[in-house]
């Protein structure tokens, strides 16, 4: 038996959670929350020092909740491609660029102009989100920092470091995100010269560890901040959805985790390299050995739902939450509107930055409850379209498994599932991504022979849900609109998105 404290940092603010390998249960848990700056369109900053506070509040609140004063191991997840800049000690020198930052569009755009084995890995480019572009963009508008910088790393060798006082990344994301040659192990740097950023190789964390590997001990000054008693194992991590794939035992190939919060994050492995284009991947060995994972998603989804809500009509919680009861009892009230979910972007399947978001058909007739509604068909629209283009690159999903903040809100979790036009596993775990942590820490400590052994020992129950034939019906006579609307309209979107940013877009 094994105590694992793991940790997961959202765009909002980090959970912490405290898991028995031998009930396959969370004894407690605890967040703390810290905030996004958003300096100009496009742009969206945080603040790494945040991140340290939070861990310690958050951590010391669920050991206090369990009753423990020692762990076995430890083990983070956190959000992707959010790029901590600082000195070799942890000092910040400015604030992190957050994963959904998109200031660096047109260096994202020169990446595709690669020719490199390692490139066919991302579909031949690099996002907008992703590390490369960012420190490519950093160096050409704030040299001054860039000749500072001792170090440039993901938000999660950043946690690292405050745990253990190494400097590590972890195999998914250099693999995912930094162009990393994954299948052979290795840096590839004429990718980095290439592209203006030879010196960036020097500065990223050069010990690579894979998913479910051990870092070190925990450092005894973070020990005591934590109020534990002990030392214990920290195991290497990842990205926080991808790291839910294994709370969800979404390793074999044929399973999709499909992730719905401020983003929507849809996850699959493939036996074998494929065509997947117009998505991410396919990855080798970035989770598991012998597998290649795919990454799909979009940019806005939740997040469109709470600006509605929030932002534009005003409303607090309690208020927002009566507004997805309407919309959840009428799911067809916005049958004649069309939504493009595209506030900050598309990820996958058109990997365009510069897409914008649009709502259409409006009349003066038209009230809150629809264009909420609309709102929802909209983000459920765009998820119908990766599981479509999926299908035609021949990627077979057989089972699917939803988590996150989507689970909270029946109106959107009803409709994707319509869109989808299947059925699915709902996880009833509230954190899939804590589970899947605490499942990399356990194989770590070796309670488990590997992490497919023990995601399948611990994976969250889950409930299942089925689509509404009508409403599925409507969503597949829907898609291809959507479709038409998006090219139709991307010629007019870039047009506004290089006016928001101008000309940079």
């Amino acid at each position: 038996m094994a105590h694992v404290l793991s940790f997961d940092f959202g765009t909002g603010g980090v959970r912490a959670g405290v898991y028995d390998t031998d009930r396959r249960a969370m004894l407690a848990m605890a967040e703390a929350p810290y905030a996004t700056t958003y300096p100009r369109a496009g742009w969206a900053e945080q603040n790494p020092a945040d991140w340290r506070a939070a861990l310690r509040l958050a951590g010391r609140a669920a050991l206090a909740q369990a009753g423990m004063t020692a762990v076995d191991a430890v083990c983070a997840a956190t959000t992707a491609s959010t790029v901590a800049i600082c000195t070799r000690d942890g000092t910040p020198l400015r604030p992190a660029l957050l994963w959904m930052d998109c200031r660096a569009e047109a260096e994202s755009r020169e990446t595709a102009r690669l020719d490199h084995p390692v490139m066919r890995h991302c579909g031949g480019s690099d996002a907008v989100e992703w590390l490369v572009p960012k420190a490519m963009w950093l160096k050409r508008h704030q040299p001054e920092v860039w000749a500072r910088a001792e170090v440039i790393c993901e938000a999660l060798d950043y946690v690292n470091h405050d745990l253990t006082g190494d400097w590590v990344g972890s195999r998914m994301n250099a693999a995912c995100k930094w162009n990393y040659d994954s299948a052979g192990g290795r840096f590839v740097p004429e990718v980095y010269d290439a592209l203006g950023i030879g010196d960036l190789a020097g500065r990223l964390p050069g010990r690579i560890i894979p998913v479910g590997g051990v870092i070190g001990p925990m450092r005894a000054a973070m020990a005591a901040d934590l109020g534990l008693s002990n030392r214990p194992l920290v195991a290497q991590g990842g990205i926080d959805a991808h790291i839910g794939m294994l709370g969800a035992d979404i390793v074999q190939p044929g399973g999709m985790l499909f992730i719905g919060g401020t983003s929507v994050v849809q996850l699959t492995q493939l036996g074998a390299e494929g065509d997947v284009s117009g998505f991410w991947g396919p990855y080798p060995n970035a989770l598991t050995d012998g597998h290649w994972l795919v990454e799909c998603g979009q940019v806005s989804a939740g997040s469109v739902l709470n600006w509605l809500a929030g932002t534009i009509f005003g409303l607090d919680a309690p208020g927002h939450a009566a507004l997805i009861a309407e919309v959840a009892a009428t799911p067809g009230r916005a049958e004649g509107l069309l939504t493009l979910d595209y506030w900050m972007g598309n990820r996958t399947p058109y990997r365009d930055a510069a897409l914008r978001g649009a709502m259409l058909g409006l009349t003066l007739g038209h009230g809150r409850a629809d264009l909420y509604a609309s709102a929802v068909d909209g983000v459920a629209l765009g998820s119908a379209n990766v599981l479509a283009v999926l299908a035609e690159r021949g990627v077979q999903i057989d089972r699917i498994v939803m988590a996150g903040g989507i689970v909270k809100n029946a109106a959107w979790l009803q409709a994707t599932v319509d869109a989808m036009g299947r059925p699915v596993q709902v996880a009833r775990e509230d954190n899939l991504s804590l589970v899947g942590a605490s499942v990399a820490a356990a194989a770590a400590l070796g309670v488990y022979p590997g992490l497919a052994e023990a995601a399948r020992t611990c994976a969250a129950p889950t409930r299942a849900l089925h689509p509404d034939p009508e409403r599925a019906a409507w969503f597949a006579r829907s898609l291809p609109l959507y479709r038409e609307a998006t090219a139709s309209l991307t010629p007019v979107l870039h047009d506004l998105a290089r006016r928001q940013t101008g000309g940079a877009a």
